[in-house]
Protein backbone atom coordinates (compact mmCIF):
# COMPACT_ATOMS: atom_id res chain seq x y z
CA UNK A 1 0.00 0.00 0.00
CA UNK A 2 1.19 3.87 -0.20
CA UNK A 3 0.42 5.04 2.69
CA UNK A 4 0.93 8.74 3.70
CA UNK A 5 1.63 9.32 7.54
CA UNK A 6 1.25 13.37 8.59
CA UNK A 7 3.34 14.29 11.35
CA UNK A 8 6.82 13.63 11.88
CA UNK A 9 7.46 13.28 15.51
CA UNK A 10 7.13 9.48 17.79
CA UNK A 11 3.91 8.75 16.88
CA UNK A 12 4.51 9.45 12.96
CA UNK A 13 7.95 8.02 13.00
CA UNK A 14 7.18 4.80 14.83
CA UNK A 15 4.49 4.50 12.59
CA UNK A 16 6.28 4.55 9.43
CA UNK A 17 8.86 2.20 10.41
CA UNK A 18 6.33 -0.35 11.69
CA UNK A 19 4.78 0.24 8.66
CA UNK A 20 7.61 0.27 5.87
CA UNK A 21 8.98 -3.16 7.62
CA UNK A 22 5.73 -4.47 6.62
CA UNK A 23 6.32 -3.74 3.04
CA UNK A 24 4.67 -0.34 2.53
CA UNK A 25 5.59 2.73 0.66
CA UNK A 26 5.57 5.64 3.12
CA UNK A 27 5.09 9.64 2.80
CA UNK A 28 6.14 11.48 5.80
CA UNK A 29 4.89 15.27 6.26
CA UNK A 30 6.26 17.27 9.05
CA UNK A 31 5.06 20.74 9.00
CA UNK A 32 8.43 21.90 10.74
CA UNK A 33 11.73 22.81 8.39
CA UNK A 34 13.75 19.93 10.24
CA UNK A 35 16.52 19.04 7.38
CA UNK A 36 18.06 16.09 8.92
CA UNK A 37 21.24 16.91 11.55
CA UNK A 38 24.39 15.05 12.14
CA UNK A 39 24.39 14.36 15.69
CA UNK A 40 22.18 13.81 18.61
CA UNK A 41 23.44 17.79 19.39
CA UNK A 42 22.32 19.13 16.42
CA UNK A 43 18.58 17.45 16.97
CA UNK A 44 18.73 19.26 19.76
CA UNK A 45 18.34 22.65 17.85
CA UNK A 46 15.64 21.25 15.59
CA UNK A 47 12.98 24.24 15.33
CA UNK A 48 9.56 21.79 16.26
CA UNK A 49 6.96 24.66 16.58
CA UNK A 50 5.19 22.59 15.76
CA UNK A 51 6.18 20.37 18.52
CA UNK A 52 6.80 22.27 21.59
CA UNK A 53 6.90 19.87 24.08
CA UNK A 54 10.32 18.27 22.97
CA UNK A 55 11.92 20.57 24.91
CA UNK A 56 10.25 19.05 27.64
CA UNK A 57 11.64 16.30 29.84
CA UNK A 58 10.57 12.63 28.68
CA UNK A 59 10.43 9.66 30.17
CA UNK A 60 10.46 6.28 27.59
CA UNK A 61 9.17 4.12 29.69
CA UNK A 62 9.89 -0.11 30.24
CA UNK A 63 6.68 -0.61 27.76
CA UNK A 64 8.70 1.01 25.24
CA UNK A 65 11.94 0.21 25.42
CA UNK A 66 10.80 -3.58 25.76
CA UNK A 67 8.84 -3.11 22.36
CA UNK A 68 12.48 -1.60 20.98
CA UNK A 69 14.31 -4.71 22.49
CA UNK A 70 12.20 -7.41 21.10
CA UNK A 71 11.02 -6.26 17.50
CA UNK A 72 13.64 -3.33 16.50
CA UNK A 73 16.57 -4.56 17.91
CA UNK A 74 18.83 -2.16 15.81
CA UNK A 75 16.93 0.98 16.78
CA UNK A 76 17.59 0.08 20.39
CA UNK A 77 21.45 -0.67 19.72
CA UNK A 78 21.53 2.73 17.88
CA UNK A 79 20.24 4.55 20.72
CA UNK A 80 22.79 3.21 22.78
CA UNK A 81 25.31 3.90 20.44
CA UNK A 82 24.14 7.06 20.15
CA UNK A 83 24.57 8.46 24.08
CA UNK A 84 21.07 6.72 25.10
CA UNK A 85 20.98 4.79 28.56
CA UNK A 86 19.44 2.16 30.99
CA UNK A 87 18.24 2.65 33.98
CA UNK A 88 17.23 -0.88 35.48
CA UNK A 89 15.22 -1.52 38.46
CA UNK A 90 17.04 -2.98 41.33
CA UNK A 91 20.49 -1.02 40.00
CA UNK A 92 20.08 2.50 42.77
CA UNK A 93 17.54 0.88 45.20
CA UNK A 94 17.27 3.07 48.34
CA UNK A 95 19.58 1.94 51.43
CA UNK A 96 16.39 1.61 53.19
CA UNK A 97 15.37 -1.59 51.22
CA UNK A 98 17.43 -4.52 52.00
CA UNK A 99 17.58 -8.12 51.10
CA UNK A 100 16.74 -7.15 47.48
CA UNK A 101 16.92 -10.59 45.11
CA UNK A 102 16.22 -9.76 41.54
CA UNK A 103 13.18 -11.74 40.04
CA UNK A 104 13.34 -12.88 35.98
CA UNK A 105 10.43 -10.34 35.55
CA UNK A 106 13.24 -7.51 36.50
CA UNK A 107 14.33 -7.83 33.00
CA UNK A 108 11.49 -5.62 31.85
CA UNK A 109 12.01 -2.83 34.21
CA UNK A 110 14.29 -1.20 32.35
CA UNK A 111 13.53 2.81 31.45
CA UNK A 112 15.89 4.88 28.70
CA UNK A 113 17.63 7.95 29.26
CA UNK A 114 17.02 10.04 26.35
CA UNK A 115 16.15 13.59 25.21
CA UNK A 116 13.12 13.48 22.93
CA UNK A 117 14.97 15.19 20.14
CA UNK A 118 17.71 12.39 20.01
CA UNK A 119 14.97 9.14 20.55
CA UNK A 120 13.30 11.56 17.28
CA UNK A 121 16.48 11.86 15.19
CA UNK A 122 17.22 8.08 15.89
CA UNK A 123 13.85 7.30 14.49
CA UNK A 124 14.10 8.74 11.75
CA UNK A 125 17.49 7.63 10.65
CA UNK A 126 15.88 3.81 11.18
CA UNK A 127 12.87 4.87 8.92
CA UNK A 128 14.66 6.35 6.21
CA UNK A 129 17.35 3.46 6.12
CA UNK A 130 14.31 1.44 5.27
CA UNK A 131 14.17 2.94 1.57
CA UNK A 132 10.73 2.70 1.45
CA UNK A 133 10.30 5.70 3.71
CA UNK A 134 10.23 9.07 1.81
CA UNK A 135 10.46 11.97 4.27
CA UNK A 136 8.82 15.60 3.32
CA UNK A 137 9.93 18.32 5.83
CA UNK A 138 8.38 21.96 6.17
CA UNK A 139 5.52 20.89 4.14
CA UNK A 140 2.37 21.35 5.99
CA UNK A 141 -0.94 19.09 5.11
CA UNK A 142 -4.32 21.13 5.86
CA UNK A 143 -7.01 18.90 4.22
CA UNK A 144 -7.94 15.59 3.28
CA UNK A 145 -8.54 14.21 0.31
CA UNK A 146 -11.85 12.07 -0.16
CA UNK A 147 -13.88 10.27 -3.46
CA UNK A 148 -17.42 9.67 -3.94
CA UNK A 149 -18.87 13.33 -3.34
CA UNK A 150 -22.35 12.88 -3.57
CA UNK A 151 -25.49 15.61 -3.06
CA UNK A 152 -25.20 14.92 0.76
CA UNK A 153 -21.77 14.54 1.02
CA UNK A 154 -18.93 12.15 0.43
CA UNK A 155 -19.96 8.51 0.85
CA UNK A 156 -17.49 4.51 1.16
CA UNK A 157 -19.36 1.79 -0.60
CA UNK A 158 -20.93 -0.20 2.34
CA UNK A 159 -20.34 2.90 4.77
CA UNK A 160 -23.41 5.61 4.40
CA UNK A 161 -22.72 8.59 5.33
CA UNK A 162 -19.03 7.75 5.57
CA UNK A 163 -16.44 9.13 2.90
CA UNK A 164 -13.43 7.19 1.72
CA UNK A 165 -10.53 9.29 2.58
CA UNK A 166 -7.60 9.21 -0.04
CA UNK A 167 -4.83 11.32 0.41
CA UNK A 168 -3.76 14.82 1.88
CA UNK A 169 -4.29 17.96 0.75
CA UNK A 170 -0.91 20.31 1.48
CA UNK A 171 -1.35 24.25 2.76
CA UNK A 172 0.83 24.96 -0.98
CA UNK A 173 -2.45 23.34 -3.00
CA UNK A 174 -1.02 19.97 -4.23
CA UNK A 175 -2.20 16.63 -3.47
CA UNK A 176 -0.60 13.60 -3.02
CA UNK A 177 -3.21 10.16 -2.76
CA UNK A 178 -2.56 7.68 -0.37
CA UNK A 179 -4.14 3.93 0.26
CA UNK A 180 -4.06 4.51 3.96
CA UNK A 181 -3.27 7.93 5.71
CA UNK A 182 -1.89 7.79 9.31
CA UNK A 183 -2.54 10.93 11.23
CA UNK A 184 -0.20 11.72 13.88
CA UNK A 185 -0.57 14.89 13.99
CA UNK A 186 -0.05 15.83 17.95
CA UNK A 187 -2.04 18.03 20.74
CA UNK A 188 -3.01 20.27 18.46
CA UNK A 189 -4.26 18.37 15.43
CA UNK A 190 -6.95 19.43 12.91
CA UNK A 191 -8.11 15.48 11.79
CA UNK A 192 -12.15 16.33 13.72
CA UNK A 193 -11.91 19.31 11.15
CA UNK A 194 -10.32 17.80 8.22
CA UNK A 195 -12.74 14.95 8.38
CA UNK A 196 -15.78 16.98 9.29
CA UNK A 197 -14.52 19.09 5.98
CA UNK A 198 -15.11 16.13 3.55
CA UNK A 199 -18.41 15.02 4.87
CA UNK A 200 -17.85 13.01 7.72
CA UNK A 201 -20.20 13.30 11.32
CA UNK A 202 -18.61 15.36 13.61
CA UNK A 203 -16.23 13.15 16.10
CA UNK A 204 -17.05 13.20 19.43
CA UNK A 205 -14.22 14.12 21.96
CA UNK A 206 -14.14 14.31 26.04
CA UNK A 207 -11.43 16.78 27.25
CA UNK A 208 -10.96 17.74 30.78
CA UNK A 209 -7.76 20.51 31.91
CA UNK A 210 -4.87 18.26 33.28
CA UNK A 211 -4.88 21.36 36.21
CA UNK A 212 -0.92 22.08 35.88
CA UNK A 213 0.79 23.71 33.77
CA UNK A 214 5.09 22.76 33.48
CA UNK A 215 8.29 24.32 32.92
CA UNK A 216 11.57 22.47 31.88
CA UNK A 217 15.11 23.61 31.54
CA UNK A 218 17.99 21.62 30.23
CA UNK A 219 21.90 21.09 31.73
CA UNK A 220 25.00 19.23 31.02
CA UNK A 221 27.31 18.12 32.94
CA UNK A 222 30.35 20.05 33.17
CA UNK A 223 33.50 18.12 32.17
CA UNK A 224 34.92 15.90 34.98
CA UNK A 225 31.70 16.32 37.31
CA UNK A 226 29.84 13.38 37.54
CA UNK A 227 25.62 12.65 38.71
CA UNK A 228 24.90 12.67 41.64
CA UNK A 229 24.12 8.85 42.74
CA UNK A 230 20.15 7.74 41.94
CA UNK A 231 19.14 6.05 45.31
CA UNK A 232 17.10 8.55 46.58
CA UNK A 233 13.87 10.45 45.14
CA UNK A 234 13.57 11.20 41.41
CA UNK A 235 11.07 13.77 42.38
CA UNK A 236 8.20 14.89 44.40
CA UNK A 237 4.76 16.55 44.66
CA UNK A 238 4.14 19.26 47.37
CA UNK A 239 0.86 19.50 46.58
CA UNK A 240 1.26 23.55 45.47
CA UNK A 241 4.26 21.87 43.31
CA UNK A 242 5.59 18.40 41.44
CA UNK A 243 9.18 18.30 40.31
CA UNK A 244 11.44 15.80 38.81
CA UNK A 245 14.89 15.42 37.43
CA UNK A 246 14.98 13.49 33.87
CA UNK A 247 18.41 12.17 32.88
CA UNK A 248 18.85 12.53 29.30
CA UNK A 249 21.66 11.75 26.91
CA UNK A 250 25.50 12.42 26.82
CA UNK A 251 25.85 13.44 30.25
CA UNK A 252 22.57 15.58 29.84
CA UNK A 253 19.36 16.35 32.31
CA UNK A 254 16.54 18.30 32.61
CA UNK A 255 14.20 19.68 35.45
CA UNK A 256 10.91 20.03 35.07
CA UNK A 257 8.27 22.01 37.71
CA UNK A 258 4.55 21.84 37.36
CA UNK A 259 2.56 24.11 39.22
CA UNK A 260 -1.24 24.71 39.08
CA UNK A 261 -2.74 26.69 36.53
CA UNK A 262 -4.32 28.85 38.71
CA UNK A 263 -1.00 29.76 40.21
CA UNK A 264 -0.58 33.35 38.66
CA UNK A 265 2.70 33.79 41.02
CA UNK A 266 4.56 30.62 40.85
CA UNK A 267 3.39 30.45 37.29
CA UNK A 268 4.73 34.32 36.71
CA UNK A 269 8.01 33.99 38.40
CA UNK A 270 9.43 30.53 37.55
CA UNK A 271 9.53 31.59 33.61
CA UNK A 272 12.78 33.36 35.11
CA UNK A 273 15.67 31.34 34.30
CA UNK A 274 17.57 32.83 37.68
CA UNK A 275 14.24 31.80 39.63
CA UNK A 276 13.99 28.44 38.34
CA UNK A 277 17.03 27.44 39.26
CA UNK A 278 16.90 28.99 42.48
CA UNK A 279 13.28 27.09 43.06
CA UNK A 280 14.73 23.49 42.41
CA UNK A 281 17.89 23.71 44.53
CA UNK A 282 15.17 23.99 47.78
CA UNK A 283 13.63 20.71 46.28
CA UNK A 284 15.32 17.50 47.83
CA UNK A 285 15.59 15.62 43.90
CA UNK A 286 16.33 18.71 42.44
CA UNK A 287 18.89 19.79 44.26
CA UNK A 288 22.37 17.95 43.84
CA UNK A 289 22.12 18.27 40.13
CA UNK A 290 22.03 22.30 40.73
CA UNK A 291 25.08 22.35 42.75
CA UNK A 292 27.43 23.52 40.22
CA UNK A 293 27.88 20.18 38.77
CA UNK A 294 25.91 21.14 35.37
CA UNK A 295 25.55 24.24 33.21
CA UNK A 296 22.27 25.22 31.19
CA UNK A 297 21.93 24.03 27.71
CA UNK A 298 18.73 25.94 27.00
CA UNK A 299 19.03 29.48 27.65
CA UNK A 300 15.51 30.24 28.99
CA UNK A 301 12.84 27.98 30.59
CA UNK A 302 10.26 26.30 28.20
CA UNK A 303 6.94 26.85 29.68
CA UNK A 304 3.61 24.74 28.50
CA UNK A 305 0.08 24.93 29.28
CA UNK A 306 -3.32 24.68 28.19
CA UNK A 307 -2.84 20.58 28.91
CA UNK A 308 -5.16 18.44 27.76
CA UNK A 309 -6.48 14.86 29.05
CA UNK A 310 -8.56 13.90 25.99
CA UNK A 311 -9.66 11.13 24.24
CA UNK A 312 -11.53 11.20 20.63
CA UNK A 313 -13.68 8.69 18.98
CA UNK A 314 -13.41 7.90 15.45
CA UNK A 315 -15.99 4.64 15.69
CA UNK A 316 -19.52 5.72 16.45
CA UNK A 317 -21.87 2.92 16.83
CA UNK A 318 -19.30 0.26 15.45
CA UNK A 319 -18.91 1.87 12.59
CA UNK A 320 -16.07 4.38 11.27
CA UNK A 321 -16.82 8.05 11.24
CA UNK A 322 -14.77 7.69 7.46
CA UNK A 323 -12.75 4.73 5.52
CA UNK A 324 -9.19 5.49 4.67
CA UNK A 325 -6.98 6.75 7.48
CA UNK A 326 -6.37 5.74 11.01
CA UNK A 327 -5.45 8.52 14.05
CA UNK A 328 -2.36 7.85 16.25
CA UNK A 329 -0.98 9.29 19.29
CA UNK A 330 -1.93 12.51 21.00
CA UNK A 331 -4.34 12.85 17.65
CA UNK A 332 -6.48 10.01 19.70
CA UNK A 333 -5.64 10.54 23.45
CA UNK A 334 -3.73 12.82 25.45
CA UNK A 335 -2.74 12.68 29.04
CA UNK A 336 -0.71 14.35 31.66
CA UNK A 337 2.27 14.83 30.51
CA UNK A 338 3.98 14.14 34.12
CA UNK A 339 3.01 10.77 34.19
CA UNK A 340 5.85 10.27 31.14
CA UNK A 341 3.13 8.01 29.05
CA UNK A 342 2.86 9.66 25.67
CA UNK A 343 5.93 8.48 24.10
CA UNK A 344 5.04 5.06 24.72
CA UNK A 345 1.22 4.94 24.51
CA UNK A 346 2.29 6.49 21.17
CA UNK A 347 4.32 3.59 19.91
CA UNK A 348 2.32 1.69 21.73
CA UNK A 349 -0.63 3.07 18.94
CA UNK A 350 1.91 2.37 16.31
CA UNK A 351 1.81 -1.02 16.85
CA UNK A 352 -1.67 -1.65 16.82
CA UNK A 353 -1.99 0.18 13.41
CA UNK A 354 0.88 -2.60 12.38
CA UNK A 355 -0.95 -5.08 13.79
CA UNK A 356 -4.55 -3.98 12.31
CA UNK A 357 -2.93 -3.47 8.89
CA UNK A 358 -1.73 -6.69 9.23
CA UNK A 359 -4.23 -8.43 9.82
CA UNK A 360 -7.14 -6.76 7.54
CA UNK A 361 -4.77 -5.62 4.37
CA UNK A 362 -6.55 -3.79 1.96
CA UNK A 363 -9.79 -3.18 4.07
CA UNK A 364 -10.23 0.14 5.41
CA UNK A 365 -12.90 -0.16 7.55
CA UNK A 366 -11.74 -3.15 9.74
CA UNK A 367 -8.29 -1.58 9.81
CA UNK A 368 -9.92 1.18 11.95
CA UNK A 369 -12.06 -1.38 13.56
CA UNK A 370 -9.59 -3.81 14.67
CA UNK A 371 -7.55 -0.73 15.60
CA UNK A 372 -10.19 1.08 17.70
CA UNK A 373 -10.95 -2.47 19.44
CA UNK A 374 -7.54 -2.73 20.50
CA UNK A 375 -7.08 1.07 21.31
CA UNK A 376 -10.07 0.84 23.76
CA UNK A 377 -8.88 -2.58 25.38
CA UNK A 378 -4.84 -1.69 25.99
CA UNK A 379 -5.02 2.16 26.18
CA UNK A 380 -8.04 3.41 27.07
CA UNK A 381 -7.73 2.57 31.07
CA UNK A 382 -4.49 4.21 31.16
CA UNK A 383 -6.34 7.09 30.13
CA UNK A 384 -8.97 6.63 32.91
CA UNK A 385 -6.72 6.02 35.13
CA UNK A 386 -4.90 9.58 35.00
CA UNK A 387 -7.82 11.47 34.74
CA UNK A 388 -8.28 10.17 38.11
CA UNK A 389 -4.92 11.26 39.54
CA UNK A 390 -5.50 14.11 37.79
CA UNK A 391 -8.87 14.80 39.62
CA UNK A 392 -7.65 14.42 43.35
CA UNK A 393 -4.56 16.56 42.28
CA UNK A 394 -6.74 19.53 41.72
CA UNK A 395 -8.63 19.31 44.57
CA UNK A 396 -5.02 18.93 46.62
CA UNK A 397 -3.66 21.82 44.78
CA UNK A 398 -7.04 24.64 45.08
CA UNK A 399 -7.31 23.50 48.70
CA UNK A 400 -3.86 23.93 49.19
CA UNK A 401 -3.76 27.67 47.46
CA UNK A 402 -6.98 28.74 48.97
CA UNK A 403 -5.36 27.78 52.73
CA UNK A 404 -7.66 25.27 53.45
CA UNK A 405 -6.32 21.43 54.22
CA UNK A 406 -6.74 19.03 51.90
CA UNK A 407 -7.60 16.23 54.55
CA UNK A 408 -10.09 18.28 56.75
CA UNK A 409 -12.69 16.53 55.77
CA UNK A 410 -12.67 13.32 57.34
CA UNK A 411 -15.57 11.86 56.30
CA UNK A 412 -14.83 12.01 52.80
CA UNK A 413 -13.17 8.59 51.46
CA UNK A 414 -10.43 10.64 49.61
CA UNK A 415 -9.15 12.06 52.58
CA UNK A 416 -8.73 8.11 53.64
CA UNK A 417 -7.32 7.44 50.37
CA UNK A 418 -4.74 10.03 50.58
CA UNK A 419 -3.34 8.68 54.18
CA UNK A 420 -3.16 5.38 53.18
CA UNK A 421 -1.04 7.04 49.54
CA UNK A 422 0.75 9.19 52.23
CA UNK A 423 1.20 7.21 55.27
CA UNK A 424 1.53 3.34 53.74
CA UNK A 425 1.66 3.60 49.86
CA UNK A 426 4.96 5.61 50.11
CA UNK A 427 6.76 4.68 53.17
CA UNK A 428 6.21 0.89 51.79
CA UNK A 429 7.75 1.79 48.83
CA UNK A 430 10.94 3.10 50.74
CA UNK A 431 11.84 -0.13 52.42
CA UNK A 432 9.68 -3.31 50.68
CA UNK A 433 10.96 -4.59 47.26
CA UNK A 434 7.81 -5.95 46.95
CA UNK A 435 5.80 -2.85 46.86
CA UNK A 436 8.36 -1.07 44.98
CA UNK A 437 8.27 -3.29 41.82
CA UNK A 438 4.73 -3.37 41.95
CA UNK A 439 4.66 0.26 41.62
CA UNK A 440 7.79 0.47 38.68
CA UNK A 441 5.30 -2.34 36.78
CA UNK A 442 2.78 -0.09 36.75
CA UNK A 443 4.41 3.04 36.06
CA UNK A 444 6.21 1.67 33.52
CA UNK A 445 3.19 0.42 31.92
CA UNK A 446 3.86 -3.51 31.91
CA UNK A 447 0.65 -4.17 34.62
CA UNK A 448 -2.63 -3.14 34.54
CA UNK A 449 -3.67 0.61 36.38
CA UNK A 450 -5.23 -1.55 39.06
CA UNK A 451 -2.98 -3.92 39.57
CA UNK A 452 -2.00 -2.96 42.71
CA UNK A 453 -4.88 -2.38 43.92
CA UNK A 454 -6.10 -5.74 43.04
CA UNK A 455 -2.79 -7.62 44.43
CA UNK A 456 -3.92 -8.59 48.07
CA UNK A 457 -0.24 -9.28 48.90
CA UNK A 458 0.78 -5.46 47.74
CA UNK A 459 -2.32 -4.42 49.35
CA UNK A 460 -1.29 -6.36 52.94
CA UNK A 461 2.19 -5.01 52.56
CA UNK A 462 0.70 -0.95 52.05
CA UNK A 463 -2.02 -1.40 54.59
CA UNK A 464 1.07 -2.68 57.07
CA UNK A 465 3.03 0.51 56.52
CA UNK A 466 -0.08 2.83 56.95
CA UNK A 467 -1.10 0.50 60.28
CA UNK A 468 2.50 1.09 62.06
CA UNK A 469 2.74 5.27 60.95
CA UNK A 470 2.71 5.91 65.01
CA UNK A 471 5.77 3.86 65.13
CA UNK A 472 8.12 5.57 62.78
CA UNK A 473 9.86 8.65 62.00
CA UNK A 474 8.07 11.10 59.91
CA UNK A 475 9.17 11.10 56.31
CA UNK A 476 11.98 12.88 55.01
CA UNK A 477 10.74 16.38 53.45
CA UNK A 478 10.71 16.00 49.37
CA UNK A 479 10.82 20.17 49.91
CA UNK A 480 9.31 23.64 51.64
CA UNK A 481 6.13 21.86 52.74
CA UNK A 482 4.16 25.05 52.47
CA UNK A 483 4.21 27.53 49.37
CA UNK A 484 4.87 30.08 51.73
CA UNK A 485 7.95 28.66 52.73
CA UNK A 486 9.49 27.81 48.78
CA UNK A 487 8.47 31.53 48.37
CA UNK A 488 10.55 32.99 50.97
CA UNK A 489 13.58 30.81 50.14
CA UNK A 490 13.71 32.05 46.27
CA UNK A 491 12.99 35.73 47.83
CA UNK A 492 15.98 35.38 49.88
Amino acid sequence: MRIAVVGGGVAGLSSALALARQGHDIEVFERDDTPMPDSADEAFDWDRRGAPQVRHSHAFLGRLRNTLRDHYPDVYAALLQTGATEMRFGDDLPETITGFERQPGDDDLVMLACRRTTFEWVLRRAALAEGRVCFRTGMAVDGLLADGVLADGPRAEGAPGRPRITGVRLADGTSHPADLTVVAGGRRSALPEWLTAVGAPAVPEEAEDTGIVYFSRFYRLRPGSEPPPRTGPIGGDLGYLKYGVFVGDNRTFSVTLATPVDDDQLRKILTIPAVFDDAARQLVATAPWLDGRAEPITDGVHLMAGLLNRWRDFVIDGEPVALGFVPVGDTVACTNPLYGRGCATAFWGAQLIARAVEAFPGDPREILLAYDASLRAEILPWYRSGLQQDAEARRVAAALLAGDDPDGDASDPRTFMRAVFRDGLLPAMRTDAVVLRAFFRTFNLLDSPDSMATDPDVGARVLAAWNDRENRPPAPPLGPKHRADLLALIAA
